[in-house]
């Protein structure tokens, strides 16, 4: 039977991918610092605790040797490193990097943002041979450019996929940008506020849609770069549309011609400009077909999030997404712009 070793099984990308695979007639075993178990895995995965640092480890883990080894936590050309060296045991790799690493050819990407005209004008769609950030240690774009480029760079020892998904949502993701929507309609807020019209794109990457692509790849070893999305992003006014209907509410969203004002009208959703990827060369190479569409995948994340959101501060269930977007419940200030409208 075909061995495969996941490492950074228990997030939010490697619960469905450890059930695909396993599904898929491999022998998996689970890796994550706390090792823990997902229930729906099948019985016969086995789950072990790693630390991603640890090369004695990670290497202890690979054991004599496996078929596949996907790895959801890899950052920078360390940890690449610590793979191509037990290239020698590993058939084949399927690392997960982010759509983060492009840049618009001008020196803009997503580390630019928040610069004046630091706003990368992407190509719609973007293809897997745009330009990307330099690699280096600075920030989590450079980083992942690093482990792309020393994985590739040793092709010929390790083939390895590379995915770059989106804006990755589901129901265990540390930073879930429905929350959104979602906190606001648990809270009676039944007006919000979108910018740039609610019909900014930043396309969406379902994990079950992840873990599909990564059983077609270890199917189909190659060194390779892949982008990892939703067959089509839906803008922010649909997403909020489709947590109403999830949660059985009615809303009215005004929405705003151009930027947020202040925290007012920002979201997690609000890219001025699109970031849509071309999914055609994971058509064209691995027969990919989505298996979840952003609407059928929201009911088990909107549960989720209520369960988490009870009894329970909104930073302290979710710090990543705290961390990410401070003002994002900024009530006091959406409620002095509406008074100040109706003025």
């Amino acid at each position: 039977m075909r061995r495969a070793v996941v490492i950074g099984a228990g997030g939010q990308i490697g619960r469905p991918a450890v059930e695909a695979l396993a599904r898929d007639g491999w022998e998996v075993t689970a890796a994550s610092r706390g090792g823990g178990r997902a229930e729906n895995w099948p019985g016969e995965v086995r789950t072990r605790r790693l630390d991603r640092e640890d090369d004695a480890a990670l290497g202890a883990l690979i054991g004599d040797g496996c078929d596949l080894v996907v790895d959801m936590v890899a950052y920078g050309a360390r940890h690449a490193r610590q793979l191509t060296d037990l290239a020698d045991r590993i058939g084949s790799a399927v690392v997960v990097s982010t759509a983060a690493v492009y840049e618009d050819g001008e020196g803009r990407g997503f580390d630019t943002m928040g610069e004046p005209d630091g706003l990368p004008r992407y190509p719609v769609p973007i293809a897997e041979d745009q330009a990307t950030v330099p690699p280096g240690d600075a920030t989590y774009s450079t980083r992942k450019v690093a482990l792309e480029r020393e994985l590739l760079s040793a092709g010929d020892r390790l083939p390895t996929t590379v995915l770059r998904p989106g804006a990755i949502h589901g129901p265990y993701s540390p930073l879930p940008r429905e929350l959104y929507f979602v906190k606001r309609n648990l809270d009676g807020r039944r007006v919000r506020v979108l910018a740039f019209r609610g019909e900014t794109l930043f396309h969406t990457s379902a994990a079950r849609n992840i873990a599909e692509l990564i059983r077609l790849a270890a199917a189909r070893p190659g060194s390779r770069v892949l982008n990892a999305c939703d067959p089509q992003p839906p803008t922010a006014k649909e997403i909020g549309a489709a947590v109403d209907a999830v949660m059985g509410v009615r809303t009215e969203t005004v929405l705003l011609d151009g930027p947020a004002q202040a925290s007012v009208g920002s979201s997690p959703w609000s890219v001025e400009l699109p970031v849509v990827c071309d999914m055609s060369a994971a058509e064209r190479e691995l027969g990919y077909r989505p298996v979840v569409s952003y609407p059928d995948s929201l009911p088990e994340t909107v549960d989720r999030l209520t369960r988490r959101l009870s009894g329970q501060d909104w930073r302290a269930a979710f710090p990543t997404l705290a961390r990410a977007y401070p003002d994002l419940f900024d009530y006091a200030a959406e409620d002095a712009w509406f008074a100040a409208r109706q003025a």
